[in-house]
């Protein structure tokens, strides 16, 4: 008795009614071993020959034979442990024997594949399935009648991101990645905090982060749909931090996401050996590993402000990864620019992120310098947000210091300005409680927040201002009461430029501009 094929685009769909029906030498084209597998015929020696497979070192195949599933696996569900690694197109499911057959597009794709979940159990139903190797090289099935259509609409809906004439509901959970939307963003939120949060489902694979209509938004990829659509139940209107960062999540059109880079943007952590990219902070090849089973129930509950914008450092794991409690508060910037850096605009640039106490410029190395922050909480916001930015033409690196706190030079040492205590400046922005200024904290963006504007002052004053400081004003918005307004300029580092230059500039009458960044766009 013959399976049951179906095809459906470019994967085809093997249907196996019992225990009795094993797979058919006929329905393979390899120059492997064929005895580890029977037609059936061999009265209960089935079983022994196909362990022969399972005791085998096979060579990488694109064809991956994965046992253990549990009892009324679907199709989609096999399908689903493959899709993050790339395109699926073929499939022959055993189901008497808990067992099936996956064919992915390319042999690169299964090496990917048995090479990550060698470090990260797959689960099926929440149950250890095991993975490897076939000794088949390819797999030959028939195309058949109208069996499983229900299913077929599914596996459609995975492979190609299409949505069915029927069982739409089924379709939509089928996809393994999840869009998600920060309603409310009064603090940052990163792709480390959402990994935090999602990887309490399952297994996050990947995630792209970006703006879209001035709203954060995320895509997310968990390694199979089903820990997508608990998740989406579970976090779907919950807030990360108390009332603000709302989550909405739905599901994606895609089905498989494709990550070039591994950064603060994207990340994939089936391959933690890709490029960073130009200008964007590395991942410690040791961070996929650990982010894995991280508990994320702290992102959740109550947190003062400055500790919950300084979480999106914390979630990264940074502290512990390099190997501090996270105590200091106590930065250390390198690859500066030493013809340019002053402790004034570390002092300046820093202070957006917390009140910058004092910056020492390293006497014997020009380029780095030790910022000292009110607190920890307050290094680790303003590292995960200046670390890989551009400041005076060059990518800065931002990483906590050993030390604890930054020594001023001994009464009667010249240090030629090198170091600066800022501990009583008037310019902190966070030493009165409750400010609004902990609601605006943002990352480095190419739009300034302009306040504190005299009445007299116009947009072309302004607008020269700033193009007088360097770089190219694209565009400009007052406020209604025009006390306030937005400036954009044509690239991050010239905004950073400019808030470093112009950030309480005198503008006459004792009128001294505030800068900001602002999450906004003109």
């Amino acid at each position: 008795m013959f399976p049951l094929f179906f095809s459906i685009g470019d994967v085809a769909v093997g249907v196996k009614r019992g225990s009795d029906e094993l797979l058919s030498n006929s329905l393979y084209n390899s120059g492997s071993d064929m005895s580890s597998i029977s037609d059936g015929t061999s009265n209960g020696s089935d079983s022994k020959k196909l362990r022969v497979e399972d005791r085998m070192e096979a060579p990488p195949s694109r064809v991956l034979h994965i046992r253990k599933l549990p009892n009324e696996t679907s199709e989609t569900e096999v399908i689903a442990l493959g899709l993050p690694f790339g395109k699926v197109t073929n499939i022959l499911t055993l189901k008497g024997k808990n067992q099936a057959f996956l064919e992915l597009g390319t042999e690169e794709a299964a090496i990917t594949m048995v090479n990550y979940y060698s470090t990260v159990t797959p689960h099926v139903r929440n149950v250890p399935v095991f993975i490897q190797y076939s000794n088949h090289k390819e797999l030959k099935t028939d195309a058949g009648n109208q069996r499983a259509q229900a299913v077929l609409q599914a596996v459609s809906a995975v492979q190609g991101g299409g949505t069915p004439t029927s069982g739409s509901d089924l379709a939509a959970a089928s996809s393994p990645v999840l869009r998600i939307i920060i309603d409310n963003m009064f603090y940052p939120v990163t792709l480390d905090v959402l990994q935090q949060i999602f990887s309490k489902f399952g297994t996050v694979m990947k995630i792209i982060t970006f703006t879209k209509n001035n709203q954060f938004q995320a895509l997310l990829q968990f390694n199979d749909p089903s820990t997508a659509q608990q998740a989406k139940i579970a976090l779907d209107g919950q807030n990360i931090y108390n009332s603000c960062c709302t989550l909405r999540i739905d599901y994606s059109k895609l089905v498989n996401l494709n990550v070039k880079y591994n950064n603060d943007k994207s990340r994939d952590y089936t391959r933690p050996e890709l490029p960073a990219g130009d200008g964007q902070p590395a991942m410690d090849p040791n961070m996929a590993a650990a982010f894995q089973g991280k508990d994320s129930n702290s992102l959740l509950g109550a947190l003062s402000p400055l500790n919950a914008a300084a979480a999106a450092a914390a979630a990264a794991g940074r502290v512990a990864l390099s190997g501090h409690s996270g105590s200091s508060g106590v930065l250390l910037a390198s690859n500066l620019n030493e013809e340019m850096v002053t402790p004034q605009s570390l002092f300046t640039l820093f202070g957006v992120y917390g009140d910058t106490q004092r910056v020492k410029i390293l006497y014997n190395k020009k380029d780095s310098a030790l910022i000292q922050m009110a607190d920890a909480s307050q290094a680790q916001l303003a590292m995960s947000h200046l670390n890989g930015q551009k400041m005076y033409g060059k990518v800065i690196r931002v990483a906590l210091s050993k030390h604890t706190s930054v020594q001023l030079p001994r009464d009667g040492l010249d240090d030629q300005g090198l170091t600066k205590d800022f501990t009583n400046s008037p310019l902190h922005r966070f030493k009165k409680p409750g400010s609004k200024n902990f609601q605006n904290i943002f990352p480095p963006s190419t739009t300034l927040h302009l306040s504190n504007i005299p009445t007299d002052v116009t947009e072309e004053d302004l607008r020269l201002l700033f193009s007088n400081a360097g770089g190219t004003v694209n565009a400009f918005k007052f406020f209604q009461d025009h006390k306030m307004a937005l400036l954009q300029m044509s690239t991050v580092e010239e905004a950073i430029q400019g808030l470093i230059d112009l950030h309480n500039y005198n503008m006459g009458d004792n009128h001294h501009l505030r800068v900001s960044f602002s999450k906004s766009s003109i």
